[in-house]
Parts: structure tokens; sequence; C-alpha cells
């Protein structure tokens, strides 16, 4: 996941996602390398944060599937930190300590908890 922003001083902020496992090393690289390179004023690092998604082709024809997903974590008090959507994908990324609850909740207003009867 890649997003841009532009703050309101002008500035360009890039936050993305890498795997955990490399989190030690895009840091390093970052503030070693790129940092200093693009004269960027801050590097800032999390790895306490989870990636949580919504896929299937049936959300080009669904409308709504974004708004209950967004609605759902908010009612459950879960905040998303960062958005990324595709014709058929919406991944969003909240702190890992409410992975298992988004999860449970999405499940369930999506109708995935119901066992084939």
């Amino acid at each position: 996941m890649i997003i841009q922003n532009v703050g309101v001083d002008g500035s360009t902020d890039f936050s993305f996602t890498v795997h955990r496992n490399e989190f030690n090393k895009a840091m390093d690289i970052l503030k070693d390398k790129v940092q200093p390179h693009i004269g960027a004023r801050d590097v800032i690092g999390d790895n306490k944060t989870a990636k949580v998604s919504v896929v299937g082709v049936g959300m080009r024809s669904h409308v709504g599937i974004a708004s209950k997903m967004f609605r759902t974590l908010a009612e459950e008090g879960i905040n998303i930190q960062m958005i990324s959507t595709s014709e058929i994908k919406i991944s969003v990324v909240i702190d890992e300590k409410y992975l298992e609850l988004a999860v449970r909740v999405l499940h369930k207003a999506f109708n995935l908890d119901q066992e084939d009867a």
C-alpha cells in the first residue's frame, strides 16, 4: 500500500507498508540513504499496525461496501490509519491490537460468520 499526501505547508508525505519482517531493514535504508538523498524532513515508522482487506469481484456491482466497512470499524472505535481501494479490494491499516476484533466484526457485518446449512 502506498499513499501520497500534500501537507498544508506544501510538503509531500509518502506513507507505505512493508512486510513486518522487512520493517527494520526498510527503516535503516530510508534513514541512512533515502532521507539524506532527497532532503526529507523526517522518517517515521510504526511496526505495530495490521492491514485488513475486503476482497471480491462482487464489489463492482454492489454499492456501499466501503461505507459499510468504514462504519463497522468506526462503531467499534477502530481508527483507520490508511485506506487503499481498487475495483475489487478495499484495504485499511489499523493498530494491530484491533486486528482480531476488526476481522470478527467485518465477518459479521458482511454475513461471513454464517455456517453453511
